[in-house]
């Protein structure tokens, strides 16, 4: 046995213990994966004004005045839900909540915030259809459909079948459990969410890809490997990349949440959470799937041209 083969079986005995935690993982994810659905299917969603319709009124008051001191006027006389958010000059308000019809029942916007001992200005008042929220639903099915669609393709063009199939399940993956977790919780599902969701599509597909690249490579410069000592070997060399990237992103994203109010904690939450999943997914199911696909060398190995009379 030459040196080379002495170095490649010390090298694949180091790297055995990787591969029962990967299929552990694997396992894991998919049963989960499983319940997340369930949860989606009986829980639903709780849709935000953004789908659903409503009002939305734009109030300006002293400068002073903070969201603290507005929601809890606003939440208690309208008996529900009422986003606060700041507008683009300080003492400008957005207030969103569900319409009431009944105007013998709709409190007068004015004596709510009468509390505050301060001039209160309508700037304008509108309410948004039912309609209007089912062409966002429509809309935003649309476009998470096309960049899946769009995904596909790319995949389908980089990599082997089982590659990206790996790559594509590990999407599905994290997308159900940041649903599944806004359906456990029944925290509003508004436009922020659905553009977190895109936002995760991306982060998770260069996750995966980093690791399919470095997979293939490996089968091609490993020709007598086997596939799984292959995955293990490129988790491992892509391993402290991948938490230096997610350490760091997770980092803006706590920040995100922390300062930016609740305006964007659904959208930080989701974020985390997807950042979380993709990190694992990767690993779980985008670089185990192709194994139990018969993902081989043979599969990356150039075909050679017919030889010419």
């Amino acid at each position: 046995m030459n040196s080379t083969s002495i170095n490649n079986s010390l090298e694949t005995g180091k790297l055995k213990y990787l591969t029962k935690w990967r299929y552990i993982s694997s396992i894991l994810s998919i049963v989960l994966m499983l319940v997340s659905l369930s949860v989606i299917g009986v829980k639903g969603f709780n849709w935000g004004l953004d789908f659903t319709g409503g009002v939305v009124t734009e109030i300006q008051l002293d400068h002073r005045i903070t969201a603290s001191e507005i929601q809890p006027l606003m939440t208690a006389a309208y008996q529900q839900d009422v986003s606060v958010i700041s507008a683009s000059e300080p003492g400008r308000w957005v207030l969103r909540y569900a319409n009431i019809p009944d105007e013998q029942l709709r409190p007068d916007l004015r004596q709510v915030l009468a509390p505050l001992n301060t001039d209160i200005t309508v700037l304008n008042s509108s309410i948004v259809g039912p309609q209007v929220g089912q062409e966002l639903v429509e809309q935003g099915s649309i476009a998470l459909l096309i960049a899946m669609l769009c995904i596909m393709g790319y995949l389908s063009f980089r990599f082997e079948w089982r590659l990206a199939s790996g790559a594509l399940l590990a999407l599905v993956h994290d997308v159900v459990f940041v649903l599944a977790f806004f359906a456990l919780s029944q925290m509003e599902f508004n436009l922020t969410i659905l553009a977190a969701i895109l936002a995760i599509l991306g982060y998770s597909l260069n996750d995966s890809i980093i690791i399919a690249d470095r997979i293939r490579e490996q089968l091609v410069a490993k020709l007598q490997w086997k596939t799984a000592d292959i995955n293990n070997l490129a988790v491992k060399t892509t391993f402290s990349r991948t938490m230096i990237t997610s350490g760091t992103t997770l980092l803006t994203v706590v920040a995100l949440w922390i300062m930016g109010g609740e305006p964007l904690e659904g959208f930080s939450i989701a974020m985390f959470i997807g950042i979380l999943t993709g990190t694992w997914s990767s690993i779980s199911i985008g670089a185990t799937l192709p194994e139990f696909l018969g993902l081989k060398a043979q599969h990356y190995q150039e075909v050679p041209l017919p030889d010419h009379p």
